[in-house]
């Protein structure tokens, strides 16, 4: 039996306000810690800054590691746990911005740094999109990383399943009036994939878009472990057994049952 506990943070952002939104993230890792002992805590997607800053994006995006992993590290370093959120990273190449998240661990070290796939409307504008699902080895399990729009596609959490990602951890941005298919997808990555899932979405309102919330963290049967239905900042928390996951792939045999090369149309490009 390995119990884990998850929280999941939902926080409204306030845009632009980098400084502000990492003040208010570290008060919520150190209410909840103090609570009782928390293994990881999952925040939302581009939590550092908001949603919509448009051309400030090119300023407020961080290098990994930077000042705000550098900050939450140290938060986790503290209460012993591990944190993942969203914010705008910048590469190299400044211009090269991504929507990505970030699992830092309780020794300070970037376990996971996932650049967003999937982008959805204007921000295929700001963003550059990934190419490649990230898992991490931590010291409970295996977890593995989605963003926002990436929930709707059941190709990415599968390929983070098939590297054996036991929990999956998504960093939400998802407006209304869009909370049926936030609740539907949720349930469906946690059934088809025999997997934990552990899903934050903001909440609160910027120029053009209302975020409702909604929270959640889903056992890998489809069981609710979790859940914040108000539209209001707050936290869940589940004491899981991970090893539920894997009983429940190798009863199912999800994924030793498929058959991949019936599935040639799924990666053709349209």
């Amino acid at each position: 039996m390995r119990e884990v506990t998850i929280a999941v943070a939902q926080m409204s952002p306030v845009l632009n306000q980098v400084e502000q939104n990492l003040t208010t993230m570290c008060k919520m890792v150190e209410d909840v810690c103090l609570q009782r002992k928390v293994d990881i805590i999952v925040f939302p997607e581009l939590c550092t800054t908001g949603y919509e800053c448009g051309v400030r994006f090119a300023d407020l995006a961080e290098r990994v590691p930077g000042h705000a992993v550098n900050v939450l590290s140290k938060r986790a370093g503290e209460y012993d746990t591990h944190i993942v959120f969203g914010l705008a990273e910048k590469q190299k190449v400044e211009s090269v911005i991504y929507s990505a998240a970030v699992l830092v661990d309780p020794e300070g070290e970037v376990l996971a740094d996932y650049q967003k796939v999937h982008l959805k409307g204007e921000q295929r504008l700001t963003f550059r999109p990934g190419f490649k699902y990230v898992t991490a080895e931590t010291r409970f399990g295996i977890v593995g990383v989605l963003v926002g729009w990436d929930l709707a596609f059941p190709e990415a959490a599968r390929c983070l399943a098939l590297e054996g990602a036991e929990l999956i951890c998504v960093c939400g941005s998802w407006e209304s009036p869009q909370a049926n298919e936030w609740r539907s997808y949720c349930f469906a990555r946690a059934y088809e994939n025999a997997a934990f899932v552990a899903a934050c979405n903001r909440v609160g309102e910027e120029p053009t878009y209302s975020f409702f919330g909604e929270s959640m963290i889903i056992g890998p049967r489809g069981t609710v472990q979790a859940r914040l239905t108000e539209g209001e900042p707050g936290v869940a928390l589940a004491t899981i057994d991970l090893d539920q996951a894997r009983q429940y792939q190798e009863e199912t045999q999800l994924l030793q049952a498929r058959q991949p090369r019936s599935y040639r149309e799924v990666v053709k490009m349209y």
